[in-house]
């Protein structure tokens, strides 16, 4: 049955020249995006949401889900030719890849992590299609009981694999959910924290917040300090060899299964995946080996992972409602603008846009192989744009961005406040990440918990008296526990 839908979807995304050209724009965007130390496909994301207003929902949803595949893909460009990785999933990427450049292997490094991107991403992809449809079909029982331990479960996680201190994380998902109750109440109607002002009575838009917190802080960071690029060895040629695919071929098999795994757990994200695979590679390459000095299975590994973990990512946050790292975030929030709800439910209301956007995922890692194989040299060369230029752009489209949600100035001013919010953050070690997904899952959490409340009649046990509740909180204080013992270990003994 899901072959012939995935048949059927493929068939909806082709049939439409423009949603492929949509496709397309979002992978080239991504990898440029992705390539540029400091920006993420979070920020990519996030700059490009706006623009998918007045388009059919299917296109702007896929040309965003290109600029994901894409980011993460572009990160490992600079981390290969620069020593810089252009996104934190490259990072690993990074530790081979850099020495390969420096050997004047860069061409052969870049066609290797192009590959390696393009196989985990089809891995991915195929494995969601399974995964997907089922998690939903078991999220249909979900009562809002579950849904708010789920949304507890989603927080935690995030909290406990993006922050350094419990606290600070703690801190930055609050602040996100009580951004969420800004305006009128979901159940009573009662406006609440508007201060009086008109603008907030409808709530903080959160086209304005994803593009202060991802865009306009980056514009602060970057004009702090310029970046001046190294220059690095180029390769002649930007395809790997034969024997290259036939040496890495079951790591890069390997290391996706790692990715799509590690990418579908809550707050993981890529850049876990692609460390994961990284570290399993050398546990079975023994301590003989070569790795970090080169060795393209070391490529393979961190690149098939990481894009693999995009399409992980999208499982609980289609299926549940819940999203996987930030960038699932902003499009849990692009397909609500949209009109849509992901969750259960939407698996059986939307099972055609569901299929379709599956098979454009698909389609986005093959543009991402042609994107990349044939258009790396221009990447290698657009990296080195004078940053004295590129800021200016970036706070444009930002501001931009923020005006067409309601063309209002009123967007404008809270994205600035939010960049300075998100600049602070930054500054002060404060993870943006929770913040994020408080202010994505604060409406869904405030409107179950009351729900739920009010089966109760006000009976807190309702949470504990259901199993999948019960395992899910379970859950979410297992990983608190583990974040604390793992500080624990960490804090050095007293003499």
């Amino acid at each position: 049955m899901e072959a012939l839908n995935i048949v059927h979807g493929m068939a909806t995304v082709l049939s439409d020249p423009i949603t492929i050209v949509f496709i397309f724009l979002g992978v080239f965007a991504g990898v440029f995006v992705g390539a540029l130390p400091g920006l993420t496909a979070t920020t990519g994301c996030a700059l490009l949401l706006p623009f998918t207003f007045g388009h059919e929902p299917l296109q702007g949803i896929l040309m965003l889900v290109g600029v994901f595949c894409g980011g993460i893909y572009g990160g490992s460009l600079s981390a290969i030719l620069l020593r810089t990785p252009g996104t934190p999933a490259a990072a690993a990427t990074m530790i081979d890849g850099f020495p390969m450049s420096e050997r004047g292997e860069a061409g052969r490094a870049i066609g290797l992590a192009t590959v390696a991107s393009f196989a985990g991403g089809i891995i991915g992809a195929f494995v969601m299609t399974l995964l997907a449809p089922k998690l939903a079909a078991i999220g249909l029982a979900f009562g809002p009981p579950e849904f708010f331990a789920l949304t507890l479960f989603g927080l935690a996680m995030i909290v406990a694999v993006s922050a350094d201190s419990l606290m600070l994380g703690v801190l930055a998902a609050a602040i996100g959910m009580w951004i969420t109750t800004i305006g009128f109440d979901p159940i009573a109607g009662s406006s609440r924290y508007t201060f009086g002002v008109r603008n907030l009575l409808g709530g903080v838009e959160l086209i304005p917040i994803l593009v202060g917190l991802f865009g306009v802080t980056q514009v602060f960071l970057r004009s702090e300090k310029l970046l001046v690029f190294p220059k690095s060895a180029r390769g002649e040629t930007y395809l790997p060899t034969w024997a290259d695919l036939v040496l890495t071929k079951w790591t890069a098999v390997k290391s996706a299964l790692i990715g799509v795994f590690v990418g579908s757990v809550p707050g993981a994200g890529c850049d876990i995946a692609a460390f994961a695979a990284y570290s399993e590679l050398k546990r079975s390459e023994g301590p003989e080996s070569d790795l970090g000095q080169g060795n393209p299975k070391g490529i393979v590994a961190p690149e098939a992972a990481n894009n693999a973990a995009t399409s992980g990512a999208l499982i609980p946050m289609l299926s549940l409602g819940v999203p996987g790292d930030a960038v699932t975030a902003v499009l849990l929030g692009a397909l609500t603008i949209h009109g849509f709800e992901p969750g259960p439910v939407f698996f059986t209301t939307n099972l055609d846009l569901i299929y379709a956007l599956f098979a454009g995922v698909i389609l986005a890692q093959l543009a991402l192989l042609i994107v990349g194989l044939s258009l790396t040299g221009v990447f290698a060369r657009l990296i080195r744009i004078d940053q004295r230029v590129m800021i200016p752009v970036i706070m444009f489209l930002c501001m931009i961005g923020s005006y067409s949600v309601r063309y209002s100035v009123f967007d404008m001013f809270v994205a600035l406040l939010f960049g300075c919010i998100g600049f602070l953050f930054e500054k002060t070690r404060i993870p943006l990440s929770p913040m994020l997904l408080g202010v994505v899952l604060g409406t869904l959490s405030e409107q179950n918990l009351r729900r739920s409340l009010i089966m109760s009649h006000g009976d807190l046990l309702i949470f504990i008296q259901r199993p999948v509740s019960l395992l899910l909180i379970c859950g979410a204080i297992l990983a608190i526990a583990l974040m604390l013992l793992r500080g624990r270990s960490k804090t050095p003994r007293s003499q």
